[in-house]
């Protein structure tokens, strides 16, 4: 049997369910260099938002080739909690909130 990659699903995080999607993958931009990762947010049934940015991978920064994501459970529920951390409320309107972590989603 082969693992698929997943790059969208939904987790429950206190009682409350949230669909996450891979929006974009690590890129090279001509004007900002490599830019990471970006991950979006949306708790079930709410009006706003939230975008996950990742720094680009330091393999990628060194020229090496592009790696398999890492998107596990852990990592999604890390974001999330950053993303209320800095403010998120997902029952708001208005644009999606762009939030900036580390590599591990904190």
């Amino acid at each position: 049997m082969s693992k698929t990659q997943s790059t969208a699903g939904t987790i429950e995080l206190d009682g409350v369910p949230y669909d996450w999607s891979l929006e974009r993958e690590p890129h090279m931009l001509d004007d900002e260099g490599w830019k990471g990762m970006t991950i979006a947010l949306v708790q079930r049934d709410a009006k706003r938002e939230a975008m996950v940015e990742f720094p680009a991978p330091k393999r990628l920064l060194k020229g090496m080739p592009r790696g398999r994501l890492q998107l596990d459970d852990a990592t999604i529920i890390r974001c999330i909690r950053a993303a209320m951390s800095a403010g998120w409320n997902p029952m708001s309107r208005g644009r999606p909130v762009v939030i900036l972590v580390d590599a591990e989603g904190n």
